[in-house]
């Protein structure tokens, strides 16, 4: 009885689990398939396959949308502001959590209570600022605002994560004559892999896809990103489904690809990287 309850089970589990995969994966794959339509025989035939696969949406979508600028300026705010903000969360978190001080409570603090504000909430006093800096129409004044963004969130990260490194291994270090520099390079960077991970998929996808800062902040085309240049294909071309569908596989597939590259990378940094208590 008990082995046909427990067979039971797994049946049903994995006929969720298959449900739950089906139900993720149909729609890229109809998004993909769909690109390969002519607008005419997509709007005959929006479920099935396309009966004369036609790849021409792709080189117009990306001389339409101008995406040889575009994509570069994306590749540009991801790197640079993933990069500051993997390396300036771990140094702020290993001042947190090992250079203890009357100051530290209210300096995390500061640093913390940002998760809490949203973007939309900020965007106008941002572009305010922005504005009276000089910094408008810059790719300065676009990487700074994404840094802010994911700072709140990788000071907490991280502090938490360094904490659990013992502190006799930065005593030892210090008895020994290293800088905290030195220490913060030789023995806490490398072991905190795990988090310095977790948060760079965290940054990667959100500075990716992120629409609104860049569109308000960027009133040159030259200067916007991938996700914005796919916003043309929604207005006058919005009824031409073959080109818009392209565009948006051209958005989502450096995704897809970064996912597959690193799909190791990224479990092991998502359980690995995990606060712990």
């Amino acid at each position: 009885m008990k082995r046909e309850t427990s067979l039971l089970t797994r049946v049903l589990l994995y006929c969720v689990l298959l449900t739950f995969t089906f139900m993720t994966l149909y729609p890229i794959f109809w998004l993909i398939m769909s690109s390969f339509k002519t607008t005419q025989e997509f709007q005959m035939n929006r479920l099935g396959l396309p009966r004369r696969w036609t790849i021409k949406n792709y080189p117009q979508a990306w001389n339409i949308g101008g995406f040889n600028q575009l994509f570069m300026n994306s590749i540009i705010y991801t790197v640079t502001s993933t990069s500051a903000v993997v390396l300036l969360s771990l140094s702020a978190g290993f001042a947190f959590a090992k250079i203890r001080s009357r100051a530290t409570p209210f300096l995390h603090g500061s640093f913390v209570i940002g998760i809490l504000l949203s973007l939309e909430a900020i965007l106008i006093p941002l572009f305010l600022m922005s504005n009276a800096a000089g910094l408008t129409d810059r790719r300065l004044g676009i990487i700074l605002p994404y840094i802010g963004m994911g700072m709140p969130k990788g000071v907490y990260l991280c502090t938490e994560y360094i904490k659990s490194i013992p502190d006799s291994l930065v005593e030892s270090a210090r008895i020994d004559g290293a800088s905290y520099p030195r220490i913060l390079a030789s023995v806490i960077m490398p072991m905190a892999k795990p988090v310095a991970t977790t948060l760079a998929i965290l940054n990667v996808t959100g500075v990716w896809n992120e629409f609104m800062l860049v569109n308000i902040l960027a009133s040159k085309g030259s200067l916007k990103s991938l996700p914005v240049g796919i916003l043309k294909f929604s207005g006058a071309l919005a009824s031409d489904y073959g080109k818009q569908f392209a565009a948006l596989v051209i958005g989502m597939l450096p995704m897809l690809v970064f996912y597959a590259i690193f799909r190791n990378q990224i479990t092991k940094g998502v359980s690995a990287g995990a606060v712990k208590g």
